[in-house]
């Protein structure tokens, strides 16, 4: 008898598909297996790539932050995270960043933080202090766009602006995204805020261009503004230059206010001047406050402390005035003059009468820039040194002013 082979059936006893040809099911476990397995060899190819970037440390030169307040740094193999911290009223908004070494992978495990690659290649600042920071950085080559043109100190970005190395990207505060699009830097470094977010700079982020919201502004001390630096040295990788100039700067701002201990008196200080009948004046706590302390002052309002300046009128400043020593940062004015065309009231405050009025306004260009807002922001040993030779002339015979001036 013939053996016929049979066709494929379902045995209802058994529940089963049977295979005329056996081996097909053979096959079919084998590729399954095959495929299984080599998806897990990619993912632990993967893993194993992570893992080995994470462990390589491409960072020997690290920045460490010990003034500042609004961001932190850390280290980890192949990438650095930065967070900026926004200090308002009884919170703290965090914004995250993973800095990431160019050609290694990012990191997965910060699915809410910005990628940015470094080091940072060619990038836009929105403020003096960023022309300041890039400056410090000795990097200004980097630097592609700025919101306004107009008001730079810096003899190096100057001359690169002049060669149209440098586009204006904003207007009053304004990005204009369309060309900061077109431009696709590497970074954005925006002006950040108390409650700043993501929001408002959605498309740019969208479309590829990281922002970075820098705080330096809101830090309360010298030391802390100026040390934002070692951010901007994160970004390019230069921290071994960057540490070693701040240490320079730091040991020369201890040195100066270790020499007011021997200062023999400690002279009464008001600064500013009214804008539309609202004097702002700095409370205890703040970035000019910590300057006269440092410099051996006795200041009205240094056990004052508030979110920002205090806002006062006229009269509950002239007391003080009236008596105060010296009279600094008197605003947009270069004389005596000046200020009696502002308010003949003035005239009656003893500083006026004495010719003890000085001003921080040495360093201004004929393009209206005012570097002590830029470079002397990074270089708060100088500023001190000049408040000094103000006020106790005799520590510091040999010092000349830069960034400040007397008004006659």
């Amino acid at each position: 008898m013939t053996k016929k082979h049979k066709s494929p059936a379902k045995d209802c006893r058994k529940g089963i598909f049977l295979f005329s040809y056996p081996n097909t099911f053979v096959y079919f476990c084998i590729t399954v297996v095959m495929l299984f397995a080599n998806s897990c060899k990619q993912a632990s190819n993967e893993i194993s790539q992570n893992t080995s970037s994470e462990s390589q440390d491409l960072f020997p030169e690290k920045a460490e932050v010990k003034h500042a307040i609004g961001y932190t740094l850390t280290y980890h193999g192949n990438y650095k995270v930065v967070n900026i911290l926004n200090h308002f009223e009884n919170r703290t908004d965090t914004l995250q960043y993973i800095l990431v070494q160019r050609g290694t992978p990012p990191p997965s495990k910060y699915p809410d933080a910005q990628i940015i690659e470094i080091p940072v290649r060619d990038l836009v600042g929105m403020s003096s202090m960023h022309v300041g920071i890039i400056d410090f950085v000795e990097s200004t080559d980097v630097l592609v766009g700025l919101g306004s043109l107009k008001y730079v100190s810096s003899p190096r970005v100057i001359k690169n602006i002049e060669a149209g190395n440098i586009k204006e990207v904003g207007s009053g505060g304004q990005m204009n995204d369309e060309l900061l699009i077109t431009m696709q830097p590497d970074l954005v470094m925006a002006v950040g805020s108390p409650d700043a977010t993501f929001s408002r700079y959605r498309t740019l982020i969208a479309a590829g261009v990281p922002v970075l919201l820098n705080t330096e502004w809101l830090e309360t001390t010298p030391l802390g503004r100026a040390e934002w630096v070692k951010l901007m040295a994160a970004l390019l990788n230069k921290e071994g230059l960057v540490n070693e100039k701040f240490a320079y700067i730091e040991q020369e701002y201890h040195r100066l206010v270790a020499l007011t201990e021997n200062a023999s008196s400690k002279p009464n200080i008001i600064t500013g001047m009214p804008y539309k009948g609202t004097w702002a004046v700095p409370d205890g706590d703040s970035y000019m406050a910590h300057f006269l302390k440092d410099a051996a002052t006795t200041y009205h309002w240094s056990d004052v402390s508030v979110k920002g300046s205090l806002q006062l009128d006229f009269e509950s400043v002239a007391p003080v005035a009236l008596q105060a020593d010296f009279w600094l940062n008197v605003g947009y004015v270069d004389s005596k003059e000046d200020i009696r065309a502002k308010d003949i009231r003035y005239t009656d405050f003893r500083p006026f009468k004495e010719n003890a009025i000085y001003n921080n306004n040495k360093q201004v260009n004929d393009r209206g820039a005012n570097d002590y807002w830029e470079s002397g922001a990074v270089n708060p040993h100088i500023i001190l040194a000049d408040i000094i030779k103000i006020l106790h002339p005799d520590l510091l015979p040999s010092h000349e002013m830069v960034y400040y001036k007397q008004l006659f």
